[in-house]
């Protein structure tokens, strides 16, 4: 999940500098800035919609957990 939040964070300063002159957009694939690339709307929401789907997996794969984690404590109780 952290990775997905440092990917919202590039994308938010993406799109905040995306008509600042000499801007260097941050590669999210390797978040680092590079010099001279600007930020490219589509390309930022495109990335924003993919760190939301891993968020939403995470959580599906956390609550199935924590529903497994449940049931084995009631076979334990009983």
């Amino acid at each position: 999940m952290r990775t997905q939040a440092n990917k919202f964070s590039a994308i938010a300063s993406n799109v905040a500098s995306i008509s600042t002159p000499g801007y260097g957009r941050i590669d999210l694939d390797r978040l680092t800035a590079d010099e001279g690339q600007s930020a490219d709307p589509a390309t930022e929401l495109t990335g924003l919609i993919q760190a939301e789907q891993s968020f939403k997996a995470n959580a599906v794969v956390i609550e199935r957990g924590a529903d497994i984690w449940e049931l084995l404590m009631s076979i334990k109780r009983d």
